[in-house]
């Protein structure tokens, strides 16, 4: 049976080349990809996945905890995740934690039993003993859009606070002063984030961040269904809500829509996390785009250095405010980019 460095010795390139023309590595010359896939066929080489893992110790899977599978913002990334991974000839395992602490243990419990190379979480809470122990333990790990405070783990995510500052400059620009949030859980880190920078742009231009005005959601559309019931209830219901993630600007324009009421004619409505559908919505939702296919691609590439040796880094990324239609702006919107 042919061996990779027969393979090489056909083609005429080192083992190394060969290694990442079989993992679809994009840094091989067409001219040497060429050759090494002629030489596969002609010598009839089968690379036995298994057998690698056994003579190096590694299984070359990484593993991947998102929060919601449900969530468009998770399937990308997690899109995203797998099509780098390949690149640089590793396989991914998903889990799909659902907001839920318990399954995300579970996920990684089990992950870490199938002996994968290392893991991305993002994590549903700040406080996971399990994830903990396989850092003291020397997992590679990498935290993506989330993190644990304190938790010596690179973390790869986008800069929210800027791009919320953004935002409520665009909204006091328009007009607006009552200004509502439907937050993420607080025991993650941008349900933290987002409330914190949204109270703070608000006292930049002298608002306040009223109690009745903060609903606590869970980053799901029933969430933001219930609490957006809730400020439509109040005797002064506020001119706009703003929801810190997708899934609950959904739940909220639902709830919108079942009083008979017009956004954003009635009542003004921003979203966290833009997601193609917004442009479809009538109207449109003015909404923060987080880079996410970038953000899933250099989570990968940092837990691959931690992986091979290399120092990782952890790593931020600008987001950036669309401008759409849902808070009363001009029918010709424009784009803005945090610095």
């Amino acid at each position: 049976m042919a061996s990779i460095k027969d393979v090489a010795a056909e083609a005429g390139v080192s083992v190394a080349t060969v290694s990442r023309v079989l993992n679809d590595h994009p840094s091989v010359s067409a001219d040497a990809r060429a050759r090494v896939l002629a030489a596969v066929e002609t010598l009839g080489y089968r690379p036995n996945a298994v057998a690698r893992s056994l003579r190096t110790d590694q299984t070359h899977t990484l593993g991947l905890v998102i929060s919601d599978v449900m969530n468009p913002y998770f399937t990308e990334l997690a899109r995203s995740v797998e099509e780098e991974a390949r690149a640089l000839g590793y396989s991914v395992i998903i889990g799909n934690a659902d907001e839920r602490p318990d399954l995300q243990d579970h996920h990684v419990r089990n992950l870490l039993d199938r002996r994968i190379d290392g893991l991305l979480v993002s994590p549903t809470d700040g406080g996971s003993p399990l994830m903990l122990d396989a850092v003291r333990a020397g997992t590679p790990m990498v935290f993506v859009d989330r993190w644990i405070p304190g938790v010596d783990v690179p973390v790869v995510r986008a800069d929210g606070e800027a791009a919320v500052r953004d935002l409520v400059a665009h909204l006091h620009g328009l007009g607006h002063r009552r200004l509502a949030i439907i937050a993420g859980p607080a025991a993650t880190t941008t349900g933290q984030e987002r409330v914190t920078a949204f109270r703070e742009a608000l006292h930049a231009y002298g608002l306040d961040l009223p109690e009745d005005y903060t609903g606590q959601g869970d980053f799901q559309a029933e969430s933001g269904r219930r609490v957006t019931e809730g400020f439509l209830d109040l005797a002064t219901p506020p001119e706009v809500v703003f929801a810190a993630d997708n899934l609950m600007a959904l739940g909220a324009l639902d709830a919108v829509r079942a009083r008979g009421m017009r956004v954003p004619d009635d009542i003004a409505l921003a979203a966290f996390d833009d997601i193609p559908w917004f442009v479809h919505t009538d109207p449109p939702i003015t909404a923060i785009a987080q880079p996410t296919g970038e953000l899933g691609r250099a989570a990968v590439r940092a837990l691959v250095d931690r992986i091979e040796g290399r120092p990782p880094q952890s790593v931020t990324l600008p987001a950036r405010l669309v401008v759409r239609r849902s808070c009363g702006e001009n029918p010709n919107p424009v784009q803005r980019s945090t610095s």
